[in-house]
């Protein structure tokens, strides 16, 4: 007993130390809590142990009554109360709860800023240490409740910033070795292989219209060429349109346009739809390493075709002949090997030239080392290298390729003679021309080779054209004088009719004409020139004038 007091004071000394010792040992538990649901229940759960009352309620302002700690039953009631609570001073204070003699709402506040409310309840006022205690136990809990909701921020932005971190680290390592593949100039093989390894996906590089250029992957997920290149042309605009990469066919892609017309699809195989951000990055960096090689090779392109057309323009031009062999070594060409020039033209593309160089390119493909070609008035120009001066060469194939395009229908060839250096080249270019002017005179659909025009090929190189020329007239004269005149085609006709034979029929479906339309014509060329049609030597000799009459046009016109 203390002195000078009574057993009932020591009693309650005792019993007030207690508490504040049980209520020390409560803030300890409490912030050691990174939950502030436990803190929460730790505070209610200890009310009882502290005063004689009980918790009835936690209410967290906005976030409303906290789950497992409210007693206060009805949906409506707990509003109510939670109304006064929201009217409570800063201090707490009394509460009226319906079927509670005794209510108070103690604050739970953080040093900045309020929580909420510990909603208390019991038969009687306490006593103003118990409500003391009370507060103490209310500040305490809104101390450890920040304290939690700091660790759990913290956690957050530790989560956030690993992520991130992960995130760059990935980033610069898919940059870094895009980076590389640009400096080894491994081209599409290279870039395809990079997104392979870094995202496990096979990999693939398309043209427009769905060729697969490179591949890196299972042979089994190599993609098939379609057998319709209008939807892969569509989805190829609109994923340029989007500007990101898009999913269509269990595929993700992207495309690399470095100019209008040049096209790069880059895709992923994804049957599955499992890639995600770091796949999607992985491929819109493999497309700007892409773009950038199809604008490098297209500049190449274009620096080996203007190489390419000032080589043609000088071997055929006769200029340049010891330094054009070190040029065409220069872009993978031989020189040494023999060579024939190759003249493509038709009177149909004479006002679009650009249209028949297009299609030639197109025809002769992409291959390497790059063709040799040109465009000169309305022909193209075009070396082609022979196995051997027997070698008939790819015109054939040239010319059936060319008439499949839309600029390339009703195009001829005139293939010049062999040549075997440097010198031979202007004498094959004459040679292919005349060939070209004799195709078109006489109607040929194909290539004609100067060394197979026979006759043609004789007349061509009559040094003095004027005993040709008067042979002619002494034959042909008045149908060509009829034929100026009028704006017929006797002569056309009756060359045709001779080199077929003498068939009606035949004439007809050369010249696209009816029989009876040939039959008449035959009888005007018989009245106007007065030759016997059915004599041999006559048929002869007007066959050999019609054939002289062509090749001084196609000379004049050369």
């Amino acid at each position: 007993m203390t002195p000078g007091g009574s057993a009932v004071d020591d009693l309650a000394m005792r019993e007030q130390v207690s508490s504040l010792r049980g209520l020390l040992a409560m803030s300890i538990l409490m912030m050691e809590r990174r939950d502030e649901r436990e803190v929460l229940h730790l505070a209610a759960s200890a009310v009882p142990g502290l005063v004689r009352c009980r918790a009835v309620g936690v209410h967290l302002g906005p976030a409303g009554w906290e789950d497992g700690t409210t007693t206060i039953g009805g949906e409506g009631l707990r509003g109510r109360v939670a109304v006064q609570l929201a009217g409570c001073p800063r201090s707490g204070g009394p509460v009226d709860v319906p079927g509670e003699p005794w209510a108070w709402a103690l604050p739970l506040r953080s040093i900045e800023e309020p929580i909420g409310h510990l909603l208390v309840a019991g038969p009687a006022e306490p006593s103003p240490s118990d409500l003391l205690l009370l507060r103490t136990l209310a500040q305490q809990t809104g101390i450890a409740i920040a304290n939690a909701r700091l660790h759990a921020s913290t956690r957050t932005t530790n989560a956030a910033l690993a992520e991130t971190v992960a995130t760059l680290q990935r980033k610069t390592a898919i940059h870094d070795r895009f980076t590389q593949v640009a400096l080894e100039g491994s081209g599409h093989d290279g870039i395809v292989r990079a997104l392979h390894e870094l995202t496990g996906l096979p990999a693939g590089i398309e043209d427009r219209s769905g060729n697969l250029l490179s591949w890196a992957g299972p042979e089994a997920d190599r993609p098939r060429r379609p057998s319709t290149t209008t939807r892969r042309e569509r989805l190829a605009d609109r994923a340029a349109l989007a500007g990101r990469p898009i999913r269509a066919d269990g595929r993700l892609f992207t495309v690399a346009r470095p100019r209008a017309d040049v096209v790069g699809v880059l895709l992923l195989v994804d049957p599955d739809g499992t890639a995600g951000e770091p796949e999607t990055v992985a491929l819109e960096h493999g497309a700007t390493v892409l773009a950038i090689e199809l604008a490098r090779l297209l500049s190449l392109a274009e620096t080996e075709l203007r190489l390419g057309v000032d080589l043609v323009a000088d071997l055929i031009g006769g200029t340049d002949g010891p330094g054009a062999s070190r040029r065409a070594q220069a872009l993978g060409h031989d020189l040494a090997r023999p060579h024939r020039v190759l003249v493509v033209g038709s009177r149909a593309h004479r006002a679009e030239p650009d249209a028949l160089m297009l299609a030639v390119r197109e025809a002769v493909g992409g291959g390497r080392p790059p063709p040799l070609l040109m465009q000169r008035a309305s022909t193209v120009v075009m070396l082609v290298a022979v196995r051997s001066p027997a070698d008939r060469g790819p015109w054939e194939d040239l010319a059936a390729r060319l008439r499949r395009t839309p600029a390339g229908r009703g195009c001829r060839i005139g293939v010049g003679g062999l040549c075997e250096s440097t010198d031979d080249y202007p004498r094959s270019y004459r040679e292919g021309r005349l060939a070209l002017r004799l195709a078109e005179f006489t109607g040929e659909q194909s290539a004609t080779a100067y060394d197979e025009l026979g006759v043609y090929q004789l007349l061509s190189e009559v040094t003095d054209p004027k005993g040709v020329d008067a042979f002619v007239r002494r034959w042909l004269g008045p149908l060509l004088e009829y034929d100026a005149r009028r704006g017929a085609s006797l002569v056309r006709t009756l060359s045709r009719y001779l080199d077929v034979g003498g068939n009606y029929d035949a004439t007809a479906a050369a010249m696209a004409l009816g029989r009876s339309t040939v039959r008449y014509r035959l009888s005007r060329i018989r009245e106007i020139s007065g030759h016997d049609l059915s004599d041999p030597d006559t048929r002869f000799q007007l066959q050999l004038a019609s054939r002289a009459w062509f090749t001084l046009q196609a000379l004049a016109e050369g």
